[in-house]
């Protein structure tokens, strides 16, 4: 039997509705339009709360094939540091190279490379000239990837500005793999893998063995999106706690800011002002999480594009910002 609170709650619930579902409708039609209109774009999935909102693959491989999600990669690596001091293989963000790695670092390294912390690796303000860009070609062409990084000429005071490099995740990438035991894969696999459901392919190593930290990396949309599940809900998937939800928090403040997109950066993760946070690729590649919207996104684009801020990147921001965000 009815009473009066239920009975006004179901005619108000039964009243309500079919604006909503149209106004959700409108939403998905007009994003639907936006990416149309981006010839870089391949696919993308989005979910709201536990619930697949969007998931469309209009180019590329599809929803169910992995694809190369690039410097997304460093956002990945980023994870992996936090379980690895989690787990006691690392002290803290304050540890230096010259103790958990000092095996990599090269007899002729720039003067003050074995005092650089595990914070400055994460939020790429090591310090030293970047191997991104012009000297990407060198770095990966020579003959030892973590050697090269760590003899680049110091430009900036460790800790200070960001300096966009490659070189220092892949270091930091070494280290990890030092300090644990285990290999990038073995990690990636063990950390987020098997907790997630999702499957993490070989990807590139170096001379060295030592896997690609930052570069190359491959997962399809749905594993990216789980992903930006767990970091949007502080490290937990599945009912489970797999991540430290203090280096969650850890990761999302503002550490440095971005001389090129202006965004602010944690360990491996861009922060929005509206809220998202951001694995961001070459190309086009997004890793994405509001966690107040309770929103994540997963977004695959042409890996060999360019996609800058002032460009497509740019125009995958408003759609994240614009259309996307009305849906939390």
């Amino acid at each position: 039997m009815l009473n009066r609170r239920t009975f006004a709650t179901t005619l108000l619930t039964a009243v309500v509705a079919p604006f909503v579902n149209r106004a959700v409708a409108q939403t998905e039609s007009d994003i639907r339009s936006a990416v149309s209109d981006l010839p870089q774009f391949h696919a993308m999935i989005v979910q709201r709360g536990d619930d697949i909102v969007f998931a469309e693959a209009l180019r590329g491989p599809g929803l169910d094939r992995v694809a190369n999600i690039k410097s997304c990669s460093k956002s990945i690596v980023a994870l992996l540091a936090g379980n690895a001091i989690s787990q006691g293989a690392i002290a803290s963000v304050e540890a230096t190279l010259g103790v958990v790695a000092p095996s990599i670092i090269p007899s002729d390294a720039t003067q003050g490379v074995a005092d650089l912390t595990i914070e400055d690796l994460l939020t790429l303000r090591a310090g030293l000239e970047g191997t991104s860009g012009p000297n990407y070609g060198a770095w990966v062409n020579s003959d030892n990837w973590v050697s090269f990084a760590l003899r680049r000429p110091m430009i900036a005071t460790p800790g200070e500005r960001m300096i966009y490099s490659t070189g220092t995740t892949h270091v930091l990438g070494a280290a990890l793999t030092v300090a644990t035991g285990q290999n990038l894969l073995e990690q990636a696999r063990s950390v987020l893998g098997r907790p997630l459901g999702i499957e993490i392919p070989p990807w590139t190593r170096d001379p060295q063995g030592f896997y690609f930290g930052g570069n190359e990396m491959a997962l399809t949309p749905r594993a990216m999106l789980r992903i930006a599940v767990l970091v949007r809900d502080g490290g937990r998937f599945g009912g489970e706690q797999i991540l430290s939800p203090d280096w969650i928090r850890a990761s999302i403040r503002p550490h440095t800011r971005s001389p090129f997109s202006g965004l602010d950066y944690g360990y491996g993760w861009f922060l929005t002002d509206s809220g998202f946070i951001l694995a961001r690729g070459y190309g086009g590649q997004v890793i994405a999480a509001h966690p107040e919207r309770d929103l994540a996104v997963a977004i695959t684009s042409d890996p060999n594009s360019p996609a800058r801020s002032g460009g497509y990147f740019g125009q995958l921001i408003d759609l994240l910002e614009g259309p996307l965000l009305t849906l939390g």
